[in-house]
């Protein structure tokens, strides 16, 4: 009977679990990587036999290197290359006020290197291929700058600067454990490492700041402080993180107007500045003795037992358990109240960036959980660093375009410090600071200055891409639903962006400006990353290009904006003035006369109304808003946040990403089926066979809502006929002008038919519902009759 295998019997060794992860995390031994933003530059140190690999990401995007041995002495030799450049991109770059240059200034001042004499290595030029790569190696120890030189770009030349990437391999593997630190923010005043299973306090004092840094990534860390001064007195307030989720109302402050923890006497202890993660606990207490014992690890070394050791010194009474915030712990509540946790979002580098808001005696821990997924299965180091209160540090958060993306810090848009003066109520938006709503009048008044007179406000996020060389054409005609080839120069189109399988990545406007140059607006840095994945796939002489940060915009929107703008912006006598420029049309302009400061005025918008947009250079940005403001104070013109857009958006029926459609949504399902010509474009495109079957065999459809009553409905809540539920909200609002509830909503297509009443469930869906009617949409000039006027 043994020799007979049983009929589940599987042979050999088990195989091990296949996990893709981010490239920074996977690259191999003594590899290196760094991205050079478009129009900035890095320094680098190198040792002899290191090889260095420069990639033109995004193509087209001049190179210099300046190499300089450890007396500061530039020699292009170090690299084993004769110089053929003065530098001159790379000077003009440090002749600039560019803030994100100034540790490159301070590492060229302390190695005594003297650019004025620089001989530079320059290579690639504007018709270079993207991901181009140039190849070096030093013969001997030194250090390289690595420029991508560029000025403020020609809004007609598009001539914008894109980053390079920097790729090191190292002739000797440094003897490093895991990963170097990134390098400090500031020169610190406390460079403190906190071992693994370990805690260690420190003292902070008012207004200083506190980093608080994941070495090597995966690895989450308790901290707790208190109020300095109670605690000379024998107070011991903690750092309370019940009181801190209900003052702000958030599961973890993040910087922003949320920003703050608090003790249990609601007074502030630390605020969050800077989160490259995103990702925190709140929830519950530091991994204790009893959370070991339970499990099964009696004696296991915890967070807890190790916060009492290292606050002993200050006289702080132990806990069997610490209450405390645990940065990088991945943990949440699910639909059902039950607590989760997976490993850590952290990367090597990512830190929390804390300021003192009185003096504290603080400790932090890198936590010993090697039973769980909590720190990777692989407890490590955390490192804390503290600054002076006198650096400035911008508050931000980090934001990744794609998993392999280096972070990016939140900025404010050229257009910033003019919004800043009518309110301090900002939200990060995709990596910049948006105004929320103004603190003078508020969403309802910003609503109504809209609908009736004239609004400003700032669309900088949306990220533009420059499209240029013969093959544009084909490529914008094969990568989006709307037929490209009939769109005329001056033209601007709206059109979505799908998948194969049919699915929407972004919607947004082409804007032709020649015959071989395209601009691409849209919502997400990855539909530009998309474009290029294309082009090279199929071997087109294309190059796809990001503007974002060349080409900031305001959109004036209102039945006044004509009125507004006409006077105040010239444009050249072969082109359209602002009251010839029809719908979905642009023109190049100035404002200010013929000499005056650039723009690109398109008349489009997000509200409803009739309105334009307004793209400047962020460097003229302050420029062009006080000369729109002061021709629109005459007539009643206000700022306008995101929570008045969103009100007039929904009304007249306009889809946002995340909330309108998804990856999982067709432009069908969205509501745009306009954009898709599946009879009169004769060009294939991607996506096109998907949608042929989608439309034939609908499953959904977005509809509009008219609720019964003014109760609250939110995105996601779910839509009812009797028990079933049949679809959900996505976007709703209360609507000023209609006088009612109403709602956009996703429905199942056996009940989108105008008319039929549903219910909109809250609670869990069954306790409480709320009577809805389909409607169409758009709930507010659904025939776009203002927009056009």
């Amino acid at each position: 009977m043994l020799d007979k295998i049983p009929a589940r019997f599987v042979p050999g060794p088990p195989r091990p679990s296949r996990i893709l992860t981010a490239e920074a995390l996977t690259l191999p031994p003594g590899t290196e990587r760094y991205v050079v933003p478009g129009a900035g530059a890095i320094l680098v140190p190198l040792a002899a036999g290191d090889r260095i690999t420069v990639i033109n990401d995004e193509g087209g995007q001049p190179c210099e290197i300046v190499a300089a041995g450890p007396d500061g002495k530039i020699d292009a030799g170090i690299l084993g290359q004769a110089a053929n450049s003065d530098a001159a991109g790379l000077k003009a770059l440090l002749a600039g006020e560019e803030p994100s240059l100034l540790a490159l200034r301070r590492g060229i001042e302390a190695r005594r290197i003297d650019l004025a004499r620089a001989g530079a290595l320059r290579a690639f030029d504007a018709t270079t291929p993207a991901r181009t790569e140039w190849e070096l190696t030093a013969t001997r120890d030194g250090v390289v700058i690595v420029a991508a030189p560029g000025g403020a770009m020609d809004l007609d030349a598009q001539d914008t600067a894109t980053p390079l990437t920097l790729r090191i391999r190292r002739a000797t593997l440094r003897p490093v454990k895991g990963f170097d630190l990134p390098d400090p923010l500031a020169d610190p005043v406390l460079d403190l490492r906190v071992r693994s299973a370990t805690a260690e306090a420190y003292l902070v004092k008012a207004g200083d700041y506190i980093q608080i840094l994941d070495v090597d990534g995966r690895q989450c860390t308790d901290f707790q402080c208190f109020d300095a001064r109670k605690l000379d007195r024998g107070i011991e307030h903690a750092l309370d993180v019940t009181t801190t989720r209900t003052l702000m109302g958030h599961a973890y402050p993040m910087p922003g107007l949320h920003a703050k923890y608090y003790d249990q006497e609601m007074l502030p202890l630390v605020e969050v500045v800077q989160d490259t993660c995103g990702r925190h606990d709140a929830f519950a207490l530091a991994c204790s003795s009893k959370y070991y014992d339970d499990i099964g690890y009696p004696g296991h070394t915890n967070c807890s037992d190790n916060f009492n050791g290292a606050l002993g010194k200050h006289g702080v009474t132990p806990r069997r358990g610490w209450m405390a915030i645990n940065f990088f712990f991945n943990t949440g509540l699910d639909a059902h109240g039950v607590m989760y946790a997976d490993e850590p979002w952290t990367r090597p580098g990512d830190y929390v960036l804390l300021r003192a808001m009185t003096d504290l005696v603080c400790v932090s821990s890198a936590c010993p959980d090697d039973t769980t997924a909590a720190n990777g299965w692989n407890p490590t180091d955390i490192h804390v660093r503290t600054y002076s209160g006198a650096e400035k540090f911008s508050r931000a958060i980090a934001y990744r375009p794609t998993k392999d993306s280096e972070p990016k810090m939140t900025k404010e848009t050229g257009f910033h410090a003019s919004f800043a003066k009518h309110t301090r109520n900002f939200v990060e938006y995709r990596g910049y600071w948006l105004a929320n709503c103004f603190a003078t009048a508020g969403p309802i008044e910003e609503y109504w200055a809209c609908r009736e007179r004239a609004v400003i406000l700032d669309l900088s996020p949306l990220r533009k891409f420059e499209i240029t060389g013969p093959d544009a054409e084909a490529l914008m005609q094969y990568t989006l639903t709307r037929d490209v080839r009939k769109l005329t120069t001056g033209g601007v189109v709206y059109t979505a962006m799908c998948y194969e399988h049919g699915g929407m990545i972004d919607d947004g406007t082409l804007f032709r400006l020649g015959r071989d140059n395209f601009r691409w607006i849209g919502g997400d840095d990855y539909s530009g990353i998309w474009l290029r994945e294309q082009a090279e796939k199929l071997g087109l002489n294309v190059l796809v290009r990001a503007s974002t940060d060349q080409l900031h915009n305001v959109a004036v929107q209102g039945p006044k904006s004509r009125d507004i703008l006409k006077g105040l912006i010239w444009t050249a006598p072969h082109n359209p003035t602002i009251e010839e420029l029809a719908w979905f049309r642009f023109t190049p302009a100035r404002i200010g006369g013929p000499d005056g400061v650039p723009i690109v005025v398109s008349r489009t918008g997000y509200t409803g109304e009739l309105g334009y947009e307004v793209f400047c250079h962020p460097r003229d940005a302050g420029t062009v808003f006080d000369a729109i403001w002061e021709a629109g104070e005459p007539h009643g013109m206000r700022p306008m946040g995101l929570e008045a857009l969103d009100m007039v958006r929904i009304e007249a029926g306009l889809i946002f990403a995340g909330y309108d459609f998804s990856d999982e949504t067709d432009p069908f399902e969205a509501g745009i089926a306009f954009t898709v010509p599946l009879k009169s474009k004769q060009d294939d495109f991607i996506g096109r066979e998907a949608l042929l079957r989608r439309k034939e065999h609908p499953s959904r459809k977005l509809v509009g809502l008219d609720i019964d009553g003014a109760v609250d409905v939110g995105h996601g809540d779910p839509v009812h006929v009797g028990r079933a539920k049949v679809g959900e909200v996505t976007s709703s609002m209360r609507s000023p002008i209609l006088g009612k509830n109403i709602a956009l909503a996703r429905i199942d297509v056996a009940h989108a038919g105008i008319g039929t009443e549903v219910e909109i469930g809250k609670l869990d869906g069954q306790q409480k519902r709320l009577p809805a009617r389909i409607v169409p949409f758009a709930h507010y000039d659904p025939k776009k009759t203002r927009p056009q006027s």
